[in-house]
């Protein structure tokens, strides 16, 4: 992490930049980073031994690359980032980074609970080769997390970030949706350029499409499940965990919905519903581990305390997608 000095070196630095052309900030087009696209938020393959088995990430990614996807997601919640070490948050997204293509994005997941330590692993993935930072609601004090608490802390970190910022809301995780007022405000930032909704209220969806379409702001979904609603809304992509084990399917209904191909859409998001729910609010990532492993790629276990599905969990997965024709 960064020290004291590097850390007041890079508050002088970067908070004069704002007008520079870096990436996600205003170019001479007065345009954003365009993140539109579906994204799988990568898992965090481990050995037995509950060490990160880089080697297995590298191969997943691999088994990927022929899915016409916008860009990875690492270090999101599907990346079980709440249970590694900076150290290892930094080695994945370089990791990464070095694996996939170059016009791939990379969006990393550099959230931490206070301001200071956000920023700090904001730059230290930029570092590493993040072309963009996805940033959760800091939610343990959550009932102090106004509207003014998460625009001041979204703000200084957009101030000082070296990258595009993406606001990151997941109130199943955190007990705590941004506010629509808050992410309003910061779609002015210069340097905020969408948001990951994982909410799965439409309406929300729909209203914060709504309230920014004066700025440049983009949303993204927050799960297949929604994906097909979520677009004819307004937004341009999503961020779907179940694209790790039918990428090319979610793909496929981004195509549909962008070419107005809507019968079409709605059958195919129809099959892709409890499958999405299976490996998301019903089993989680032990379960998305699991189909992984199924669909030729590595899930492999998780790391404590996370625990494997039992037999009859497993049993209850395996039925869901065969009964949808996955498997």
């Amino acid at each position: 992490m960064l020290g004291p000095r590097i850390w007041a070196s890079v508050q002088q630095g970067l908070s004069r930049g704002l007008s520079r052309n870096v990436k996600g900030w205003a170019s001479g087009e007065g345009r954003k980073v365009d993140i539109a696209g579906v994204y799988p938020p990568v898992t965090t393959p481990f050995t037995a031994t509950a060490e990160v088995d880089y080697g297995k990430l590298e191969e997943n990614l691999y088994k990927m690359g022929t899915i016409p996807f916008r860009g990875f997601v690492v270090q999101g919640s599907t990346g079980e980032f709440p249970f590694l070490t900076s150290r290892e948050r930094l080695e994945v997204v370089s990791r990464v980074r070095q694996v996939i293509p170059k016009d791939k994005l990379l969006l990393a997941g550099s959230g931490c609970e206070s301001t200071q330590a956000t920023v700090e692993m904001t730059v230290s993935m930029a570092q590493v080769g993040a072309d963009a930072a996805m940033v959760v609601t800091p939610c343990y004090f959550r009932g102090r997390m106004t509207s003014a608490a998460l625009i001041h802390h979204y703000t200084k970190v957009a101030d000082l970030s070296p990258i595009p910022v993406v606001l990151y809301s997941v109130p199943a995780n955190t007990g705590l949706d941004l506010p629509v007022d808050a992410v309003v405000t910061l779609s002015q930032h210069p340097n905020i350029v969408g948001m990951k909704d994982s909410g799965g209220d439409v309406t929300r969806i729909g209203l914060i499409v709504h309230k920014t379409s004066k700025q440049d702001f983009q949303v993204l979904a927050g799960s297949a499940g929604f994906l097909m609603a979520s677009y004819a809304l307004g937004a341009v992509g999503g961020v779907c965990a179940l694209a790790n084990v039918l990428g090319a399917q979610v793909c496929q209904l981004e195509r549909l919905c962008l070419t107005g191909q809507w019968e079409a859409a709605q059958k195919l998001q129809h099959r892709l519903i409890e499958p999405n729910s299976a490996v998301t609010r019903r089993f989680g990532i032990p379960g998305l581990k699991k189909t992984m492993d199924w669909f030729g790629y590595y899930g492999g276990p998780c790391r404590a305390p996370l625990q494997e599905l039992s037999s009859a969990e497993e049993e209850a997965l395996h039925m869901n997608f065969s009964s949808n024709g996955w498997l």
